[in-house]
């Protein structure tokens, strides 16, 4: 092992930080090996220990290393087994974050409508005695169809956008199959392609969507399905517009199986967004399944999302799940509707969609500031081009600021071989010019 204070180049809390992280990421150092002591690195390295504590506290918070009191500090082996590959780095070690954590690609909460009045207004006692009832509520169904972006056959719901896209997946996948993604993507989708053991096929994504020329590729290996986010994407921000979605339905009409390929749009963020509501079951209804999570407008532990497309396709998820959960909870749906149709509700959430575009435009116009220029995302995240990924979140995190490292989010060679890290913009509240500041300086990492 390469001694530790030999590696180090700049004896600053980032700069030892940095040169922990490189020989953790080169394999120099294992999981299990134990570091210097904080009084240890700084004799050698000739600073304070108040210095190599700091740089020890960043490593902690973006999970790298770990202490355990007299025993010393260790670098970290993996904890969190049950969850899938690339989610694991996006879910821990939250605790050590000093200050601000912009990891994390979740709502503001602050932001987030009260659902209490709504739960007050359901019904004490169950909404039904029979398991065959109708999946959807007529109620909701019709709130539903009428803010769908086309006229679509049929509509249910489901327990989230994952639980629809895996759904889905269920109906069309075979092993050995091939699915088209977005580059970059949603992590936890590509864990579950991997899970059906089906071979990704990434396209490139532009400010308008999934580039033509990149799909027009892709389709040549006739894919089972397309997997796409019409609206903010995650992690890019961008959102599709009509034109591309058009120029996209005719490149996939236009395939010898087109009517065995299927298109998956995850309108995750559909009610918080600022982009128009585009969907290519505009021009491809028989192909494409749209759906609407609900979980960044008006809160992740409702766990619904709505799902509609070709009958024929919904019918067959609708009958698999009656021999699984059955339904989503009726209560719930209950919920739901009075959410989506009370006026202090859709005031709530038009406000957290001004808000949101509000906090992007402040921190894209600070970043300029600060010498980087890039677009005004949609949405809540930020994706931002840095010269060293691990550099970026280890420096960030030694100034108590948690951001997500690119690679989770990556399906194939990025544009111009480039290194990002994904930014909750939507959780910058205040203090935008410093954060900038300091997202700026790690891009040059």
């Amino acid at each position: 092992m390469k001694s530790v204070a030999l590696a180090v180049d700049e004896a600053t809390p980032s700069g030892i930080a940095g040169a922990i992280a490189r020989l953790i990421n080169s394999g120099d150092l294992a999981p299990g090996d134990r570091l210097p002591t904080v009084r240890e690195l700084a004799i050698d390295l000739g600073v304070s220990p108040a210095t190599v504590s700091h740089a020890w506290q960043a490593l902690a918070g973006v999970g790298l290393i770990v202490s355990r009191g007299r025993s010393g500090t260790f670098v970290r082996a993996e904890r969190t087994a049950w969850l899938p590959p690339r989610s694991r780095g996006l879910a821990e070690p939250r605790h050590t974050v000093a200050r601000l954590d912009l990891s994390t690609g979740t709502p503001d909460t602050a932001l987030l409508p009260d659902i209490g009045p709504a739960l007050s207004r359901v019904p004490s006692h169950a909404s039904t005695a029979n398991y065959y009832d109708l999946p959807v509520l007529p109620e909701l169904e019709r709130v539903l169809r009428a803010s769908w972006p086309y006229p679509v056959d049929t509509i249910t719901v489901v327990d989230g956008a994952m639980d629809a896209i895996s759904r889905t997946l269920d109906l069309v996948l075979r092993y050995g199959d091939r699915v088209v993604v977005e580059n970059p993507g949603f992590p936890p989708l590509f864990d579950l392609l991997e899970h059906y053991g089906v071979e990704r096929l990434p396209v490139e994504v532009d400010e308008f969507g999934i580039r033509p020329e990149s799909l027009a590729e892709a389709l040549k290996s006739s894919p089972a399905a397309i997997v796409l986010q019409p609206r903010t994407h995650n992690p890019a921000g961008v959102s599709l517009s009509d034109g591309r979605a058009r120029e996209l339905s005719r490149l996939i009409g236009s395939m010898r199986t087109a009517d065995a390929t299927v298109v998956i749009e995850d309108d995750h963020s559909g009610e918080i967004s600022t982009s128009d509501d585009v969907s290519l079951g505009s021009y491809l209804p028989e192909r494409v399944v749209h759906i609407r999570s609900f979980s960044k407008s008006h809160g992740p532990d409702l766990r619904i999302a709505a799902v509609g497309g070709p009958r024929e396709l919904i019918d067959r998820l609708v009958a698999r799940r009656i021999l699984g959960p059955g339904w989503t909870s009726r209560m719930l749906q209950t919920v739901l509707h009075d959410l989506l149709t009370n006026d202090q509700t859709v005031a709530a959430v038009h406000a957290a969609r001004a808000a949101y575009r509000s906090r992007q435009v402040a921190l894209v116009a600070s970043l300029a500031d600060h010498g980087v220029v890039m677009p005004v995302p949609d949405g809540i995240n930020l994706w931002l081009r840095v010269e060293d990924e691990r550099n970026a979140v280890v420096q960030l995190a030694a100034a108590g600021i948690r951001v997500a490292a690119g690679t989770p989010f990556v399906a194939g060679p990025t544009p111009e071989g480039g290194q990002f890290v994904r930014v909750t913009a939507g959780l910058v509240r205040d203090e935008v010019d410093s954060v900038g500041a300091l997202l700026a300086s790690a891009t040059r990492a």
